[in-house]
């Protein structure tokens, strides 16, 4: 089969190979894959600042595609079926042990740009009816990310959410948070990309350039309580603000470091006003099967900001690297 391979921890160190097709072995599935999507972990790996990985690798840990056979004894899949494949197919539900947290796809196992991949047939989830094959790809690492963080803070009518940045990870909470009904308030550095939340129903807008005190601007908008959940994804330079910025009781889900991961932080805020600090590293298959459900109950259309082709990812992963140029998702059509 045809793949692309990062030969080495460089942003455009890929090359196009012939590799042997997998054979799905008992309990698997092998799948013709159709789209990828970019996260921050990929091009933490092609950077050399994920620990783990081999080099050549099959990057791209999320990814989608149709079931084109069926190893012995898999049951409830069909040849045909379009699924989605969880980046730790080891993770199937429950906490968390470290072998099934160290076996992701893109790093320890192949990834997305390849045109198939054997995967365990309980560790796919299949593809809401509505969404393309590249809006499914982005579903198991910032669609289960979302979901568990709107089921983290329990966030329903009446909630507010607030998102730093508009990421992957931030409009699809935006959008989920939204069919919740709650009150979504989100910065950004750019004007045009919070036009194009509150497209998407964005309640507040506050451009952190503009307002950097922006916890602030929130204590403001809120009458001094705060948001019951807030999504931090900026690790170092917005930490403080965000515990700042979160309400007695509410949720500071943590997730993102692309400013650093150490931070200073007072702990009286966080214990006085009893605080609940949640840290996430995706979720499992059971989180990605409750996420896909919710998605296409609520018809949610996942924000793909750019789709480019499998032979541009020396192109793709430094327009990812870079920050700031995309709004919501960066995704792979496979076409080999």
């Amino acid at each position: 089969m045809k793949a692309i391979e990062l030969i080495q921890p460089r942003l455009d160190a890929f090359r196009a190979v012939t590799v042997p097709t997998p054979e799905p072995q008992r309990g698997e599935v092998l799948i013709r894959q159709r789209a990828a999507s970019l996260n921050f972990v990929d091009v933490a790996v092609a950077s050399g600042n994920y620990p783990g990985p081999s080099f050549p690798l099959i990057p791209v840990a999320d990814g989608a595609g149709e079931i084109i056979a069926l190893g012995e004894g898999v049951t409830g899949f069909a040849v045909g079926d379009r699924v989605v494949a969880h980046a730790k197919p080891r993770w199937i539900g429950g906490r968390p042990r470290p072998y099934e947290m160290t076996q992701m796809r893109g790093i320890s196992l192949p990834g997305s740009l390849a045109e198939y991949v054997a995967l365990p047939a309980n560790s796919v989830v299949p593809v809401p009816a509505h969404l393309s094959f590249e809006a499914a790809s982005t579903l198991p690492i910032a669609g289960t990310t979302a979901w568990n963080a709107i089921r983290a803070a329990g966030v329903g009518p009446g909630s507010v959410v607030v998102l730093l940045g508009t990421g992957g990870v931030s409009i699809f909470t935006l959008q989920l948070a939204k069919a919740a009904g709650a009150t979504v308030i989100i910065t950004s550095s750019s004007d045009e990309k919070l036009e194009r939340a509150k497209a998407l129903g964005a309640d507040h807008l506050i451009n952190y350039r503009a307002t950097p005190d922006w916890d602030g601007k929130v204590l403001e908008l809120t009458g001094g309580l705060g948001a019951d959940l807030v999504v931090e994804t900026a690790g170092t330079a917005t930490f403080a603000r965000a515990v700042n910025a979160t309400a007695p009781g509410g949720t500071l889900f943590t997730i993102g470091f692309v400013t650093g991961a150490e931070a200073t932080v007072n702990l009286l805020p966080i214990i006085i006003k009893a605080l609940k600090v949640v840290g996430n590293n995706t979720g499992s298959v059971s989180d990605l099967r409750d996420a896909a459900r919710a998605i296409g109950a609520a018809r949610i259309e996942p924000v793909v900001d750019r789709v480019f082709s499998q032979d541009q990812a020396a192109e793709a992963y430094p327009h990812m690297a870079a920050g700031g140029l995309h709004f919501g998702k960066l995704a792979f059509k496979l076409d080999w």
